[in-house]
């Protein structure tokens, strides 16, 4: 299956892909597209690292950029015990019935 966040880099590969990129523009390229993916997916993080395989080396470029920067926060949250009353409290027990119960190996090659 293919996330948002796949599509949305790919989208961007598609678009600006040329044959004999030059290297600082293939940088921007794939930090433009690692940057669509964060933007999709809650859970990529903020920071866009890249590799960058040449002929004779291997660059590890960590912390290349950083799209999304945190906000400061300007209150504090926390909230003293009793400050929010239950106005009601309703337990509603639920009875279930097992129909069918399999257990599946899941591939992780």
């Amino acid at each position: 299956m293919v996330g948002l966040e796949q599509l949305s880099a790919v989208s961007v590969f598609e678009d600006r892909y040329k044959p004999n990129i030059e290297l600082e523009e293939a940088k921007q390229l794939v930090r433009d597209a690692i940057t669509a993916g964060i933007f999709c997916d809650l859970g990529s993080g903020s920071n866009v690292d890249l590799c960058v395989i040449t002929e004779k080396t291997v660059d590890y470029l960590r912390g290349y950029d950083q799209p999304v920067q945190k906000g400061l926060r300007e209150g504090t949250y926390r909230y003293k015990p009793g400050t929010t009353a239950v106005l009601t409290k309703t337990v509603t027990p639920l009875t279930l019935d097992v129909v069918d119960e399999s257990v599946q190996v899941m591939d992780t090659e």
